[in-house]
């Protein structure tokens, strides 16, 4: 009967998250409050089909490993370093404003202060899911101001994962006093920095270690598991051995996975579970959520929904702009800070389980994470539309700003340093066998610098130890694609003649970049009108080069035996 509610649960879950998110996406809104509102379909508080909660949580708990695990592969120091005179400041005063409000919305309604301190926390914390979608959709992700927005929002999730190691410490029974309540946080964070230097010195040699051995199996299903078991052990050894959160264990694999040389195949085998589970873990998280608990404290959640859309946004503005960075930044990072999403939920469900937050606080942040997820893109284009109009008031404009944006330059300069060499000639070749060989050296003839993408570990690392540009994955993935820099390329090589999986990379690289040059090779011309229907401009034959080369040879054999019978005659 448990194996069967797991399932109806799950099938359940996901049709509805399905069919809401279609939904969802049809009005323009983001998947994420399809998903939510899938949730509350399922749930206990609405009629109809209740799925199983408690099996839906545990589902989540890999979810928020998986989320965790992502956002600790796509950590990036030299990000965080190009902004941190803006987004270490900027995410902490801003946070602050938001836990104080929060604070004092808590206590105006009854709360105690930890469950104010609490709430505020929680809804200091953006998604990262909606911030990304909104700087892609409005082309901002590598610009100056985006990549601060990212670089804050990084420095946010960063205190996210702090205050999951302190929470248990402020938890009741904890300590009786303050001096043995600071006591268990220093522990805490003894713990947590033993598990750091664990994952530093053994960890970061060990891992980078097991993942090259099982990339030189060239098996697609191992290498996919062994990330899966290094997110999942180390999250589950940092909570048993160390006291660490699943959550905080996970995004230290993630850090530890993405210092590896085959990092980027692992993202990319990472991503659709990530996906996946994240679904399960934002339906449970609307299975939670009883409508009434709203009807019933309206306050609580005009109060918050005022904390997310207003406050915060304010808060993240005056910091940009007192810290002399442009209006366009401010604006940007403001716009795209006003809402939270799953972080939010991370805390309040650490805290829910630890008797730190009411069960009010929790349906609050779910309905305000509806709204503002909702009314986000609005919110966005209705901001940065003040530009042009603060633009045509020059003194109002020198009152609120001065032009000094160091921080883009240094950006710049970080992400220049990690890039793709960005160019109009530049190719991305598929395969490094003999055919990817000689077409790699004819664009090197004619200065065209080369992206190579292989399954063969050690033919990328050779490359690269030769100062090359390769990546070792699957060209299927389109996550890998991305981060050859397929988006930006001229032309695209696919070397490989497998027509399954010419037409898989194909497709992938096609919807990544409409305008790009694709050529392929095929075994039979036959797969030529395969090719062609899925995004190949250009289409070579090995069949026909063989024939053609065996007509050759032929000839001149059969021109040979002729010469030959005319002199003996």
């Amino acid at each position: 009967m448990h194996d069967i509610n797991l399932i109806t649960t799950i099938a359940f879950g996901l049709t509805a998250a399905l069919v809401c998110g279609l939904v969802a996406k049809r009005c323009g809104l983001s998947p994420i409050v399809g998903y939510l509102l899938a949730g509350m379909i399922v749930g206990p508080y609405t009629p109809g089909f209740v799925g199983d909660l408690g099996l839906a949580k545990q589902l989540a708990e890999i979810g928020v490993i998986l989320l965790m695990f992502g956002v600790g592969l796509h950590f990036h120091l030299d990000d965080l370093k190009a902004v941190k005179s803006i987004a270490i400041p900027g995410a902490l005063g801003q946070s602050a404003v938001a836990t104080l409000c929060g604070l004092a919305l808590a206590l105006a309604v009854g709360w105690s202060v930890t469950g104010g301190l609490v709430l505020g926390i929680a809804a200091a914390v953006a998604s990262t899911v909606v911030l990304l979608r909104v700087l892609m959709d409005q082309g901002l992700v590598e610009t100056a101001e985006g990549r601060v927005a990212v670089g804050w929002l990084i420095v946010e999730d960063i205190i996210t994962v702090l205050v999951l190691v302190l929470l248990p410490a402020l938890a009741p029974g904890a300590g009786a006093s303050g001096g043995s309540i600071w006591a268990t946080a220093g522990l805490a964070v003894f713990k947590l920095a033993l598990l750091g230097v664990v994952m530093a010195v053994a960890g970061a040699k060990f891992v980078p270690w097991l993942l090259l051995r099982v990339a030189r199996l060239r098996s697609r299903e191992l290498f996919t598991l062994t990330v899966l078991v290094i997110a999942m052990a180390v999250a589950t050894v940092g909570y048993l051995a160390f006291g660490a959160s699943m959550a905080l264990g996970a995004f230290l694999a993630g850090m530890v996975v993405g210092q590896s040389k085959v990092s980027h195949q692992a993202a990319a085998d990472a991503l659709p579970m990530r996906d996946a589970f994240a679904v399960l873990f934002f339906v449970s998280v609307g299975m939670m959520f009883d409508v009434r608990e709203i009807v019933r404290q309206p306050g609580l959640v005009l109060g918050l929904l005022a904390v997310v859309l207003i406050a915060k946004p304010l808060a993240a503005l005056g910091i940009v702009l007192v810290g002399g960075h442009s209006l366009r930044t401010g604006l940007t990072v403001a716009a795209g800070l006003a809402q939270i999403g799953e972080f939010s939920f991370i805390v309040a469900e650490a805290a829910k389980g630890l008797n730190l937050l009411p069960g009010a606080g929790h349906h609050a942040l779910v309905a305000v994470a509806i709204i503002s997820i909702s009314v986000n893109p609005w919110v966005f284009n209705r901001v940065l539309a003040l530009e042009p109009w603060l633009d045509k008031r020059p003194r109002l404009l020198a009152l609120l700003t001065r032009r000094v944006d160091g921080v883009g330059q240094a950006a710049n300069r970080a992400e220049q340093a990690r890039a793709v060499p960005t160019g109009l000639g530049r190719v991305v070749v598929v395969g490094y066998g003999p055919v990817g060989r000689m077409v790699a050296a004819r664009a090197a003839e004619f200065g065209i610098e080369t992206m190579v993408v292989d399954f063969n570990v050690d033919t990328v690392l050779a490359l690269q130890a030769e100062g090359k540009h390769a990546l070792y994955g699957d060209a299927t993935r389109a996550e890998l694609l991305k981060e050859a820099g397929v988006a930006k390329a001229a032309h695209f090589i696919m070397t490989v003649p497998d027509l399954a999986v010419g037409v898989a990379v194909i497709t992938a690289a096609r919807e990544l970049n409409p305008s790009l040059k694709i050529l392929a090779r095929a075994r039979y011309q036959a797969d030529g009108g395969t090719l062609e229907q899925c995004g190949a401009d250009v289409v070579c034959y090995d069949e026909a080069e063989a024939s053609t080369a065996l007509s050759v040879v032929l000839r001149a054999q059969l021109k040979g035996d002729l010469a030959g019978r005319k002199s003996e005659e």
